[in-house]
């Protein structure tokens, strides 16, 4: 059995983002507990050279939205990053979710061999689409869905390895 490009993406940005909202209920019922501002968690970082929390969020559903565009032979969606809440955030995920989920799986399926071009700092990368997939958009999504994970945790946010996997 070989899994479809469809299969390998969509699914796993869908569980992902949606256990993601439910992270951000945890993290507004455990500040509104404390009687703090939700806001505070933006801002959070594990390190001082890091990015932020906000930051954490925007850069996976860009690497999502992009992955599902530039495998549907796509322009991707351009989004402003200017989230300044939890529900903005929410509001980014749940857009992101949609946008996944609007795009026909027949129009990703078969796009392992396409040429993807991404412009970096350091200059072009060039890869087909099943590497770009599985190599590049996965782990930067993981990355980046774990750090906004750990980020709550280290607030004391009550999340555990369910809600991490969704």
């Amino acid at each position: 059995m070989s899994l479809s490009m469809h299969t390998i993406t969509v699914p796993v940005f869908v569980r992902t983002f949606n256990a993601m909202n439910l992270w951000f209920d945890k993290a507004q019922a455990h500040a509104d507990s404390r009687k703090f501002d939700s806001a505070n968690y933006l801002g959070l970082r594990l390190a001082p050279d890091m990015l932020p929390f906000t930051k954490q969020v925007q850069i996976a559903t860009d690497m999502a939205k992009g992955c599902v565009a530039r495998l549907a032979g796509l322009e991707v969606p351009k989004w402003d990053d200017n989230e300044t809440t939890l529900d903005d955030l929410r509001a980014r995920v749940n857009r992101l979710v949609d946008y996944a989920r609007s795009v026909p799986a027949e129009q990703i399926d078969g796009s392992e061999g396409r040429e993807i071009v991404l412009a970096m700092r350091t200059g072009e990368m060039r890869m087909n689409g099943q590497d770009y997939a599985l190599g590049f958009v996965l782990p930067n999504v993981y990355f980046h869905a774990t750090t906004t994970y750990a980020l709550l945790r280290h607030a004391g946010v009550e999340l555990g390895k369910r809600d991490f996997l969704g």
